[in-house]
C-alpha cells in the first residue's frame, strides 16, 4: 500500500497538479511506504516518523526490515535527510547498498535508543551520510 491508498482526506487524488503533494505530505499517509535503494532492492518499510518537536522538523524515519508481524523485525532510525520521495513509484529511495543497510545499527521494539543523545545522533548521521560529516 502506498500514500495514495492511505489518503483518507483526498489530499493526493488530483495528482501533482492540485493539492500539496508531493512537496507537502501528510505524515500518516507516509507510514507504511516502502523504501528501495537505487539498485531497485527493497530495504524496508517506514514504521514511524519521529519529530524533533523543539526544532520543528522531521528527525528520523523508523524503518523495519524482516520479521513477521513485528516478531523478529529489526528497526532502524534513518535520518529523514537520507530519504528521497519517489512520487512516480509512490515510495521512497535511499542511496545505500542493501548489505550496508542490513548491517546498520538497529534495535528492536523492546529496546529503543535514546534518540535525543547527541553521540547517538552523530553516529546515525555519520553512518547514513558518511561523505557529509
Amino acid at each position: 500500500m502506498n500514500y495514495e491508498n492511505r489518503d483518507m482526506l483526498g489530499i493526493y487524488k488530483n495528482g501533482e497538479e492540485y493539492g500539496p503533494g508531493p512537496r507537502l505530505m501528510g505524515a500518516d499517509t507516509l507510514i507504511g511506504d516502502a523504501v528501495f535503494n537505487l539498485q531497485e532492492e527493497h530495504l524496508g518499510d517506514i514504521k514511524e516518523i519521529m519529530l524533533d518537536v523543539p526544532n520543528g522538523r522531521i528527525a528520523y524515519a523508523v524503518m523495519s526490515m524482516g520479521g513477521v508481524f513485528t516478531i523478529g523485525e529489526k528497526l532502524f532510525a534513518v535520518p529523514w535527510s537520507a530519504l528521497t520521495l519517489d512520487p512516480k513509484n509512490k515510495r521512497f529511495t535511499m542511496n545505500m547498498a542493501k548489505a550496508r543497510f542490513e548491517n546498520a545499527p538497529g534495535f528492536n521494539s523492546d529496546h529503543w535508543p535514546n534518540m535525543a543523545d547527541e553521540t547517538w545522533v552523530s553516529n546515525m548521521h555519520t553512518y547514513y551520510h558518511p561523505v557529509e560529516m
